[in-house]
């Protein structure tokens, strides 16, 4: 199987983007992993520091081996937006693939210094594992919010990244280019759009060079997240539009069988339901390859 590293290196060659999706449970797991070999594509699944409180870091790392082994797929595991080097070393042992580590709360020069400290001391662990630096602001919790937070203010430049990539050493850069954390209660309803810098996008990868990572994609304008993989994002994160799925489908079967208390008979319709919006995610990702082929 090949391995992440190559997986990347393949999508920036084809102009697609590698999906990545977070989990809370098994159920979100289940459906990522069967969109993604439905469409025959590789897929990327993540767990928050929250997250692996919930499920267990050992047990994030088991379940996603067991799918990975017994099919012989190309998923890989990401320990999202990591805040500590204990627990991306934790996160490391477990046998994660690649870490976020995100200390981009911080001022610059101090996200520079701990970041590069990260990769120093992960690498050392494990040469392959992968790791993500992130400067800017995107606001913070894949929920749903009432109003936007300000996020002009803290935007990256190409400047900025180019610095930071060269001076850490990280694999993978999540820039701040529009993007933001969770939705609003109207992208929910479906009248608002997240939109990006596209622009933004392409100078940063011009300095930067190389995998750029799109987090708080959930809520964005389609033909701007095409746009986004042409301008040089290999990888998108989607999280609270899974979220939403989980919880619609949870709610449309509890509705349909008010006394079904056998969760292996009410719980299906929650895996279609995600799956859902997995698959057209990775379906529009796909298309990449054709957006960058023609620019």
């Amino acid at each position: 199987m090949d391995t992440l590293l190559n997986i990347l290196l393949q999508a920036e060659t084809k102009g697609v983007a590698i999906g990545h999706f977070n989990f809370s449970d098994f159920l979100m797991l289940k459906a990522i992993f069967e969109a993604a070999r439905d469409l025959r594509v590789p897929v990327v699944v993540g767990a928050s520091e929250g997250e692996r409180k919930f499920i267990g870091v050992h047990q994030a790392a088991a379940m996603v081996r067991s799918f990975r082994e017994q099919f012989d797929f190309p998923i890989f595991l990401n320990a999202d937006h990591t805040h500590s080097l204990p627990g991306a070393m934790e996160a490391a042992e477990a046998g994660f693939d690649w870490i976020v580590f995100d200390a981009s709360a911080l001022p610059f020069e101090e996200n520079v210094r701990q970041t590069k400290a990260a990769v120093q001391v992960l690498k050392s662990l494990r040469p392959e594992i992968l790791v993500e630096g992130e400067i800017g602001d995107i606001g913070t919790g894949s929920e749903i919010h009432d109003v936007a937070p300000d996020l002009q203010r803290g935007l990256t430049t190409p400047a900025e990244a180019r610095q930071f990539v060269e001076e850490t050493e990280v694999d993978t850069l999540a820039p701040a280019v529009g993007n933001m954390h969770g939705m609003l209660k109207s992208m929910i309803a479906g009248t608002a759009k997240k939109r990006l810098d596209i622009e933004r996008i392409r100078a940063i990868k011009k300095e930067a060079r190389g995998f750029m990572t799109l987090h708080g994609a959930s809520g964005t304008d389609d033909g701007d997240l095409r746009e986004a993989i042409t301008a040089g994002i290999t990888t998108v994160h989607i999280n609270t539009e899974a979220r939403v799925a989980w919880r619609r489908g949870l709610d449309g079967a509890l509705a349909k069988q008010p006394n079904q208390v056998v969760p292996y008979k009410l719980l299906p319709p929650v895996i279609d339901s995600i799956k859902q919006v997995v698959a057209a995610r990775l379906a529009l990702f796909s298309q990449g390859r054709r957006a960058r082929s023609a620019s």
